[in-house]
């Protein structure tokens, strides 16, 4: 029987398949202007969770390479920064949107290939011929012209 995986092995791979979805996840949302905080929000809402300490240096690094523009609101008591996808951005996230949806058809078409291999396999177990030399249960079962002495 397989030992289940530890949980720090499952968390790594996991935050491996998250990391690169963030920046596309940032780029898509960041369509429409909004602040560090509120992007952290909408993030967690849609079931995308990142942390404070991971979110705003990624917005400064996207910022950095020209994939998101910014510029500060001070018409309320607190300043705040606004994000928002630039030309260049929104063409990196349509090139990562397509590069995702292609991964997510390969691997789905992967899985359901193993998962119909799988039943296959075990449909043709199931449906595996008993031997001829094999007598059944129940010998009143059998056509009186194939009976036989034994």
């Amino acid at each position: 029987m397989n030992e289940p995986l530890p949980d720090d092995t499952v968390a790594g791979h996991l935050q491996e398949l998250r990391r690169g979805t963030v920046v596309l996840a940032c780029l898509a949302r960041l369509e429409r202007p909004d602040y560090g905080y509120a992007l952290l929000e909408s993030l967690d809402a849609a079931g995308i969770l990142v942390d404070a300490n991971t979110l705003y240096p990624l917005l400064r690094r996207l910022e950095k390479q020209r994939l998101l523009t910014s510029e500060w609101n001070t018409d309320e008591a607190r300043p705040r920064k606004f994000y928002r996808t630039s030309a260049a951005g929104a063409e990196l996230a349509e090139r990562l949107l397509a590069e995702w949806r292609r991964l997510d058809d390969a691997v789905t078409a992967l899985a359901a290939a193993e998962t119909a291999s799988s039943q296959a396999a075990d449909q043709a177990a199931d449906s595996a011929e008993p031997a001829s030399d094999t007598a059944p249960a129940d010998p009143e079962s059998v056509d009186p012209a194939e009976r036989t002495e034994r």
